[in-house]
Parts: C-alpha cells; structure tokens; sequence
C-alpha cells in the first residue's frame, strides 16, 4: 500500500492541509475533524446496541452448542462494525489503519468456521472496542458540540445583541433576574459596548480553542482504533 496515499501517522492528510492556531476555526481540516467526532456517537450506539444483545445472548447459551454460532456471528459483526470505524477514519481524518489479518479457517465446514471465529484475536479486540467507547463517545459529542455551539454562538454575539432590545422588554440580553429575600428586583443585562465586547472576546477564545479540543478528543479515538482494530506491527 503506497504511503504517499495513506500515510499511517496523524499527519496523514498532509502538512499544508493542518492549518494555524488563527486559521484552525475556519478551515475544512477542523470540519472533518467535527465531523468526525460528532458522528462517532451514532456509530457507537450502534455498534453497542448491537454488540451486547448477542454478547449476552452468546454467553446465556454457552452452556448449550447454540451459544457458539451467535458468538461467532458476534465476533463478526464486530469486525464489520470496526471495518466501517476505519473507514471513518480514513475518510474524515485521512489516517489509513492496516485491516487486521483475516480470519484462518483450519477446517472444514460450518463448526470449522465457527471454531476460528471463536479463536480470532482480532474479533475480540473489535468487541472490546465496541464495548468502551460509546462513553467517550458521548463525551466527545457533547464536549465537541458544546463548545462549538458556544464560541460561536458568543463571538457572533455583536451582530445579533439588538434583537433584544427590539423584540423584547429587556434593554438588553438578560444574564440574571431574581428577588432576594427583602423584596428588591435584581436584573443584569449585557448592554454596554464594553460588555458586549467582552462577550465578544471570550467567544473568541473558546472558538479558537475549540479546534485544538476537538483533534485532542479524536486523538484518543484514533488511539484506541490503532490499538484495537488495526493489524499489530
């Protein structure tokens, strides 16, 4: 396989394609990098929703011949499911993983292959994998949109701060409103050019943070997919 296609390392979509600290937040190399972290969560539900009815029905039969074959078809589904996470990743971050070696069948007939599923390292790994990252997959999500949603939402926030006042009865946007214990109305709200600039900045900040957030979570989704869905070195 030509490494000038895949290079195997996190530079694999190219030194010029990885932009700046400045231009991070703007660039097509961060929108894959989003990407693939926000669609990491349906892949991880499905994966999990798939993985543990037949992990459970496989062990619940073991006492019986008929927990063998749903195991086998477990360990399938799992390699399946982390061809498809390779695939993931090559296409959004551009790092081709190495396909573990395929399964070898040493005899011949249904339990022949039923057998060297059962002894497939690879497929288990693939099960593990399935197992422990729909968690940090729902943490990468909600991180990853989170912050997204905020800086922008934050360093946008000059153009959009006079709907307030013109559709509301706020002289501004609202930050708190309560009554203490004495009866006195207590109202805040964002209406100097001051503090309409300070929101401004601190969205910025988070917006060009964001990036940098976002390619640390994928980090350790790359990680754990070389380490369990990728042939060995």
């Amino acid at each position: 396989m030509s490494t000038a296609a895949y290079p195997a390392t996190d530079r694999s979509v190219g030194p010029l394609d990885q932009p700046g600290f400045w231009r991070a937040p703007f660039s097509r190399y961060t929108f894959r990098q989003f990407g693939y972290a926000l669609s990491g969560l349906p892949m991880a539900v499905l994966g999990f929703s798939l993985v543990v009815p037949l992990f459970c029905a496989g062990l619940g039969l073991s006492l019986t011949m008929l927990g063998l074959p749903v195991l086998a078809l477990l360990l399938a589904v799992a390699r399946g499911l982390g061809a498809a996470e390779r695939l993931r990743i090559r296409t959004l971050i551009g790092e081709e993983l190495p396909a573990p070696s395929a399964v070898v069948v040493r005899r011949e007939g249904v339990w022949g292959r039923i057998t060297a599923r059962l002894a497939d390292p690879p497929g288990w790994k693939a099960v593990l994998h399935q197992f422990a990252m729909l968690p940090w997959a729902i943490l990468s999500f909600t991180l990853s949109i989170t912050f997204f949603c905020l800086g922008w939402a934050l360093a946008l926030f000059p153009v959009y701060q006079w709907v307030f006042r013109h559709y509301t009865s706020w002289g501004g946007y609202r930050v708190a409103d309560w009554r203490d214990s004495n009866g006195v109305q207590h109202v805040y709200e964002l209406t100097s050019p001051w503090q309409i600039a300070g929101v401004c900045a601190l969205g910025l900040v988070i917006l060009f943070l964001t990036p940098q957030l976002v390619r640390g979570l994928n980090g350790i989704n790359r990680f754990a997919a070389r380490a369990l869905l990728s042939a060995d070195d």
